[in-house]
């Protein structure tokens, strides 16, 4: 047995040894480790020879042989440590290196070992003068490497640290069953039982080299009990039945041969495992190709549920699928309506019996009960087979329902411990039955979709949350707006009036009736442009992009602001760009977005304050043409903790906002393939730059990947979503 574990060091060590230095042979740290493995591999071929030796004189040579190897260990380990803690001792490294060298040559003298002597575990040497200085010597070497190792331990962080305590245990393991060799030199009865496990020492060190990311030591020591309880349990026992099985057919034991089959059985039992996928994979792609596409296919579909956000779009897509893929004729899918406490078919395929829209199932009903309770998938011919199985009460109602949707599978569709749905799969076009790897994978196939179609309606539920607050923000644009358009319209209304009252008096005045037509007609005309504006803005509509002058746009939004500019005698300043060709935009949404960056800076502008607004083309970097939108005004500006947040929803400055104005416009030109920058210092104003695409392309997502990204320097702050 113990001829055998010197063999398995062997191999073990100078293939673990092997494996470090080619993973990265110019690495000091990896080279020193690799001869230090072969000096150990060296030793363990030597004591096994030597255990198998049949003569003294044999015993002697490997004697002197297995010593090649542990002379050198000290400073091998000695020098890895050094080197791996990034400790440079030139001179301890070389005086190790040339102790070692001497008791090397010394090897091959009585000074080192004078003879050999058979002992209960084979023949041990018998000590020279030199074999106790190198034993002073191996302790010193070890100490110091401890040393190192254990200082270094308390300084570490982090990775560095799992190292340094992966080694230090390991080599404690190592050493200590090393040194246990010992005593039978000295004729001290106590059995070299540990040689056996130095082997075990090189491999924990070795991960502890070339992995990157080591496992936590706890979870190593759980993992190499667990080994150990294996070996004990089910390797050993294997080991003394080959043994046996050699004594009772062949006469003898061969130690070899049973090493190999040993070697043989752990190899089969840690590969078994590593091939058994693709080779299940190769057999399904050659005997059974079409099961193997319809897994894939589904597998597949799997991957894509989760970015599909539209529900209507992610329910047609799981049913065309998987009726495609398992030649089912018929599907459908019923969601949970929690308003009206019903399940309603939301999408089907090939239903003969009912209307998709009109179908629905009451949360009170058996099979609704049974699928929230049970949470399995149904089988109508299992059911039908064994109608006792499952314990259900009213089993005519439960079986009515499945014939009434013409399902042949029915899966629940539950997420978070809630039934929000269920799957129907009618009967296979060739009339086979669902086998039990079917069902597992519809299982599997239905927790996800849960998961996506949940998804897809909190999506939805976002999206109305979001017109409702675009809603609320164009109402509280408008509040502001109110009351200076009522004084807007109020004033010409008065003009009118008096005109309209001295009209008898002066009616034969020609002149006075030319004025009074020039003038109330004028009056008139401003006060339908204001009405009518302001009713346009006010009007819910759908997103509707068509081609608009955005110079157009902006005069009209500046005709319902300007009354309110008035109040402070803030002007306003116009420069267009003429050359600017009809740019593809939904109109509301772009005056919502002007109407808030407008009212914004009159209210952050003092008295007597200017706000300019420009338009403009320009080419920006990523190689498209915007229209550029820039509206700046001189008021008290923006300090840099604010810049950083203005496009946050809810963040505000004001008494009374809401913090959802920026954000909300952000999101519109964001939804227009464009974006918002800032500009501003505190003191000296502000200013808003929206950039929208001359060309957008909305079915490239290339170009949507490619918007200019966030910029954020001193003073100078692009977002991405943000509220002033």
């Amino acid at each position: 047995m113990e001829a055998i574990s010197f063999l398995f060091g062997v191999v073990v060590t100078t293939s673990i040894g092997l494996f470090v230095y080619l993973k990265d042979r110019e690495r000091l740290t990896n080279r020193t480790w690799g001869l230090l493995c072969l000096s150990v591999g060296l030793w363990y071929f030597g004591r096994y020879m030597r255990l198998t030796s049949v003569s003294e004189t044999d015993a002697l040579l490997w004697c002197r042989f297995l010593y090649i190897g542990a002379i050198f260990i000290p400073s091998l380990f000695l020098h890895f440590c050094l080197s791996l803690l990034g400790i440079k001792k030139r001179k301890v490294v070389i005086t190790a290196y040339l102790l070692s060298f001497i008791f090397f040559i010394s090897n091959f003298t009585d000074l080192f070992i004078k003879s050999v002597t058979p002992k209960f575990f084979g023949y041990y040497p018998v000590p020279g003068i030199f074999y106790y200085v190198y034993l002073v010597f191996f302790v010193a070497c070890i100490s110091l490497s401890f040393f190192e190792l254990i200082r270094a331990y308390r300084k570490a962080k982090g990775y560095s640290r799992n190292q340094i305590k992966y080694i230090l245990l390991a080599s404690i393991v190592g050493f200590l069953s090393g040194l246990s060799t010992f005593p039978l030199v000295f004729d001290i009865e106590i059995p070299p039982v540990g040689a056996p496990f130095v082997s075990l020492y090189t491999i924990i060190v070795a991960y502890a080299i070339v992995k990157h990311r080591l496992m936590d030591i706890n979870i190593v020591i759980k993992k190499g009990a667990t080994y150990a309880f294996l070996i004990i349990f089910l390797l050993i026992p294997s080991l003394v039945l080959t043994v046996f099985a050699q004594k009772h057919f062949f006469g003898s034991i061969n130690y070899p041969f049973s090493f190999i089959i040993l070697a043989l059985f752990v190899l089969a039992t840690f590969i078994f495992p590593k091939f058994k996928p693709g080779t299940e994979k190769t057999i399904e792609q050659l005997l059974f190709k079409g099961k193997y596409d319809y897994k894939k296919t589904l597998s597949d579909l799997s991957k894509a549920m989760i970015s599909i956000l539209d529900k209507d779009t992610l329910l047609a897509k799981i049913i065309n699928t998987t009726t495609e893929a398992m030649q089912v004729e018929k599907a459908s899918i019923l969601l949970l309506n929690e308003d009206k406490g019903y399940y309603r078919m939301q999408s089907s395929r090939g239903l003969d019996k009912v209307k998709e829209k009109e179908f629905q199932l009451i949360s009170s009903g058996p099979l609704i009960i049974w699928l929230r309770e049970k949470g399995e998938i149904v089988v109508k011919e299992e059911l039908e087979r064994s109608p006792d199985k499952l314990n259900i009460p009213d089993m005519a109602t439960f079986l009515k329902r499945l014939n009434d949707m013409e399902s042949e599978v029915c899966i629940p569709l539950i997420t978070r411990q809630k039934l929000i749905g269920i799957y129907n799969i009618g009967k296979k076009m060739n009339g086979n039955m669902f086998s039990h790897e079917d069902l597992a994978m519809l299982e599997t196939l239905g927790n996800q979709a849960a998961v996506a179609i949940e998804n897809a309606r909190l999506y939805e539920d976002l999206k109305k949350s979001e017109a409702q607050m675009r809603r609320a923000d164009r109402l509280a644009a408008l509040g502001t707006l109110t009351a200076g358009l009522a004084h807007e319209i109020r004033n010409p209304l008065v003009a009118i009036k008096t005109f309209t009252q001295l009209l008898p008096e002066r009616f034969d005045d020609i002149e006075f009736r030319d004025h009074f037509l020039k003038v109330t007609s004028g009056e008139v005309d401003r006060i339908c442009s204001l009405v009518n504006e302001l009713l346009e803005f006010a009007r819910p509509s759908e997103p509707n992009f068509h081609e608009d002058d955005i110079n157009d746009v902006a005069e009209k939004i500046i005709l319902l602001v300007d009354n309110e500019a008035k109040k402070k005698d803030i002007k306003i300043n116009r420069e267009y760009d003429k050359k600017i060709p009809p740019i593809m935009i939904d109109k509301e949404q772009i005056k919502q977005v002007l109407l808030n960056l407008f009212l914004n800076a009159i209210e952050a502008t003092s008295e007597n304050g200017i706000i300019t607004f420009e338009t403009g083309l320009i080419h920006k970097n990523n190689h498209r043409d915007y229209v550029q939108i820039k509206i700046h005004d001189t008021g008290e500006g923006i300090s840099e903790d604010d810049l950083e947040q203005i496009f946050t929803p809810f963040f505000t400055t004001k008494d009374k906002g809401s913090g959802l104005g920026l954000s909300i416009s952000y999101k519109i030109v964001e939804e227009h393939m464009g974006h918002i920058e800032v500009k501003s210092k505190v003191g000296n104003g502000s200013t808003f730059y929206v950039y929208l695409p001359l060309t957008p392309d909305r079915n490239n997502s290339f170009a949507r990947k490619n918007l200019p990204v966030v910029n954020k320097t001193r003073g100078n702050y692009s977002a991405t979503d943000s509220h002033r």
